[in-house]
């Protein structure tokens, strides 16, 4: 039995086993210049009758569910005392589940006091994937992605607090070439301050249909990087990254021309001398795959 999903749907590669319930559709911002994911889609909320009707029938289908994924992009902007109400009732209906997670903006984490972002972990939503994309506030703003690094660091920090496991992602040549240095110096100070628990690297991949917005907002001054520039991005950013606490950094993802992972702080020197062992070794580097622009 499958869902009636609203396409596209999308979640984050590690919620590949998941259970998804899109309780909203669409983003309630949608207005990031490198992200084409719900530009076709009117943001709205889905009533309760409807998630409570399809969170029955998959109790009845895949009753042994362990991961929830909420869907769509947007989830964190239903108001708080809804998004109890369904996460109580997907942990009542579903007895082995171990978690229950969502995309997350910074500012939506903002707009909630912390009292209610711990009767939601308390409720039984264990974890956010969220959107650094760079540190620096000059690239944050040419991608117009409504967020400049104090908040997101204040948000990560917020939500950590309140108890949930932080995913971050961040994108490596999101600078192009003229603001590389200082677009992994900033998103390495943004990973050092907030120390979330798991970041993921991924590389600048534009939609045909956005490709044209993203290089107009950006103010014409847009040179791609390469898969050396790329990798020296990589190996910046993971020599600037200083934390005490655990950090899982996994930079593997498809659009990714080379494939380095590991856990801060103890990892931080074997992963510099994989990327320097790469540099001598071009070959190993990925085929195409997803690396167009």
């Amino acid at each position: 039995m499958m869902l009636n999903y609203d396409a596209p749907l999308y979640r984050p590669p590690s919620e590949a086993r998941s259970l998804i319930f899109q309780v909203t559709l669409g983003c309630s911002f949608n207005e990031c210049s490198f992200c084409d994911m719900y530009r076709s889609k009117e943001y709205s909320e889905r009533p309760w009758e409807e998630v409570k009707s399809e969170i029955d029938m998959m109790a009845k289908y895949l009753p042994e569910t362990r991961r929830v994924f909420l869907a769509d992009g947007d989830a964190l902007n239903l108001d708080s005392e809804y998004m109890i109400k369904i996460v109580k009732y997907i942990r009542e209906k579903f007895s082995n589940i171990e978690r229950i997670s969502c995309y997350a903006m910074p500012m939506n984490i903002l707009k909630k006091t912390s009292e209610e972002l711990k009767k939601m972990n308390e409720a039984g939503l264990d974890m956010f994937y969220l959107g650094i994309e760079s540190g620096s506030d000059i690239v944050l703003k040419k991608v117009t992605k409504g967020a400049i690094a104090k908040t997101i660091i204040k948000s990560v920090n917020k939500a950590k607090e309140a108890g949930y496991v932080m995913s971050c992602m961040v994108i490596l040549g999101l600078g192009g070439r003229k603001y590389s240095k200082e677009h992994i110096k900033g998103t390495a100070e943004v990973i050092s301050a907030c120390s979330p628990h798991y970041v993921g690297a991924l590389t600048l991949y534009l939609e045909n249909g956005i490709k044209q917005e993203f290089l107009d907002k950006f103010g014409g001054e847009f040179v791609r990087i390469d898969d050396d520039e790329s990798l020296e991005e990589l190996h910046d950013l993971i020599n600037q990254i200083n934390t005490k606490d655990e950090i899982v950094f996994r930079a593997n993802h498809g659009s990714n021309a080379y494939t380095i992972k590991g856990t801060f702080p103890q990892d931080k020197q074997s992963m510099l001398d994989k990327i320097e062992w790469m540099k001598q070794h071009p070959e190993i580097m990925r085929p195409q795959g997803l690396r167009g622009f």
